[in-house]
């Protein structure tokens, strides 16, 4: 029976000076393709994987991260999440999330709203 090989597998094979260089441009191309972005206080960091309940950034630009943050999908803002724990793993931080809460454009409604309801009225003539 054949076994997967994963990249991680490999690494240890090879020179750590190659094996470091292989992770920082990994990371570095992972940063580019993304347009999300993590945004805490005054300061903003661009997400380079998402999962469920969790996130990594860039280890070289921060090194601790917890607390409430807002998720930005270019200039849109996609959600509220709390960052209940943060660790450095491989030149990246892991930051397990705890609550994420999509924001919406209207307001809530505690009913059911009937699909073939008119979406506005007209004015009588």
């Amino acid at each position: 029976m054949r076994r997967l090989i994963w990249k991680e597998d490999l690494m240890e094979f090879l020179p750590k000076d190659i094996a470091q260089a292989m992770r920082d441009a990994q990371i570095k191309t992972a940063g580019k393709r993304t347009k999300l972005s993590l945004r805490s206080g005054d300061k903003n960091w661009p997400i380079l994987r998402r999962w469920e309940g969790g996130l990594a950034l860039n280890a070289d630009e921060i090194d601790h991260l917890r607390g409430e943050v807002y998720l930005y999908d270019g200039i849109r803002h996609v959600a509220t999440g709390l960052i209940i724990a943060s660790e450095v793993e491989n030149g990246e931080l892991i930051c397990a999330i705890k609550r994420e809460t999509p924001v919406r454009d209207r307001a809530p409604v505690d009913f059911v709203r009937d699909p073939d309801a008119p979406v506005g009225y007209l004015p009588s003539a």
